[in-house]
């Protein structure tokens, strides 16, 4: 008769194995809101800064065509025609669109709109919605955060 150690088991029981996956739930519960919010957040950037683009753009033109602006694509640089409104931006989180172009007169400066809101998938950030730029260089911004001026286009 041999005398044999008892047998052992080398790897996890049901019951640890289940904490693990209960741990790695909650983890990935918390983190995953986290990170969508900072993909939003950082899909913001193409957009102010297609914004500021446009707008210098829309003062070049002004001071190279006679006190005006235009909504033009080839008015804007881009060589190609077409509204302002055609053209992507970024990759495609927003829609731009140029409005309230009026020449200037005699009792009234000549005025631009520029706004930029979001379509896709980013819609789902509700606290900067839109994004508005205007020829007195007024940044505002629409959206379920209580102060959007601030907060989204810092």
């Amino acid at each position: 008769m041999t005398c044999g150690k008892p047998a052992t088991s080398g790897g996890f029981s049901l019951i640890e194995l289940m904490v693990v996956v209960l741990i790695a739930g909650i983890l990935v519960a918390i983190a995953l809101p986290s990170y969508r919010s900072s993909v939003l957040k950082s899909h913001r950037t193409e957009a102010k800064t297609a914004l500021l683009d446009l707008a210098g753009r829309e003062e070049r033109y002004y001071n190279a065509n006679n006190n005006t602006y235009t909504l033009t694509q080839a008015g804007l640089g881009y060589g190609t025609a077409g509204n302002v409104s055609d053209l992507p931006v970024g990759s495609g989180y927003y829609q731009v669109t140029i409005s309230n172009v009026n020449p200037a007169t005699s009792t009234t400066a000549a005025t631009y709109t520029i706004t930029a809101t979001a379509v896709g998938q980013q819609t789902a950030d509700t606290p900067c919605a839109t994004f508005v730029i205007n020829s007195l260089g007024q940044q505002t911004a629409t959206g379920t955060d209580p102060n959007p001026n601030v907060d989204c286009w810092q």
